[in-house]
């Protein structure tokens, strides 16, 4: 593909006219109609601001490739996932769990993942299942998956979780004000209390692992740039708080491993 096509492919992805992308480089709508026309080049300088106000690489501006690959919103089917947990539970007397997993779908009902018509759900489902495939049959561990967001997301009060004192302290933990990533302070603060507790560090892992393969459609450029250095930044606090609990260091190895290599793909390719 040209330049030309490659900035209208964008654009339109963006659903945003010709006269939106002259406004952002303040130019005239005739010139981006000569760019996509292929007609004319934006200059250096007119191709990197355009970049940056589209929230893509410069690469995806100028690379001469047409991209046939095919991506998917999820992998799972969450109605699976559920029958997959409940079954689970079940077996293992997980009461919890069982008790959680209709309380997370209530809570999190008409709620989507970010850019896409995704349920939310899927994200708490995936969690549990993640941390079931690791072979962590724990109750608290598993029902903390499946509500970690529900305080901070779904307007309930940590009071009003029908849960056990060790489960909504784990949930506490987890719970953090939206405001929290622009305070340093805070962020030091809210990470070391969660690796004083091991199971509240395993569950966070495992939503940082779950957020991380799914945060190239729904978070921006500048976002995801924001998320890894987060994570390289804290993660490995939490995994060494986990890695020596012997029935954690199997799961404390598999979540180093996929967080290092999608952090690692990530950044090749951003």
């Amino acid at each position: 593909m040209s330049i030309g096509s490659n900035i209208k492919k964008i654009r339109e992805e963006k659903k945003l006219t010709q006269e939106n992308i002259a406004d952002m480089l303040n130019v005239s709508y005739q010139a981006v109609s000569s760019w996509e026309r292929d007609e004319y080049r934006p200059d250096i300088d007119n191709l990197i601001n355009l970049a940056k106000k589209l929230d893509v690489s410069l690469s995806s501006l100028v690379e001469d490739k047409i991209n046939n690959l095919k991506t998917k919103d999820n992998i799972f089917n969450y109605e699976h996932m559920k029958t997959f947990i409940k079954t689970t539970a079940k077996n293992y007397n997980l009461d919890n769990t069982i008790k959680a997993l209709d309380f997370a779908f209530n809570a999190h009902e008409g709620q989507k993942r970010k850019n896409s018509n995704v349920p939310y759900i899927y994200h708490p489902l995936n969690m549990a299942c993640h941390a079931m495939a690791m072979n962590l049959i724990d109750d608290e561990i598993i029902t903390c998956c499946l509500l970690h967001d529900v305080v901070e997301d779904c307007n309930i009060k940590l009071e009003e979780l029908p849960f056990n004192d060790n489960i909504k302290e784990i949930i506490k933990l987890l719970t953090h004000d939206k405001d929290i990533k622009n305070n340093k302070e805070a962020l030091n603060n809210y990470y070391k209390l969660i690796s004083n507790n091991k199971k509240a560090s395993l569950v966070k892992c495992i939503d940082r692992c779950n957020n991380l393969t799914t945060m190239s459609f729904g978070l921006s450029r500048d976002r995801m740039i924001r998320m890894i250095n987060e994570t390289e930044d804290y993660y490995p606090l939490l995994l060494k708080s986990i890695k020596d609990i012997n029935e954690y260091s199997n799961a404390s190895w598999l979540l180093k491993y996929q967080i290092e290599s999608m952090l690692d793909i990530y950044k090749r390719l951003l």
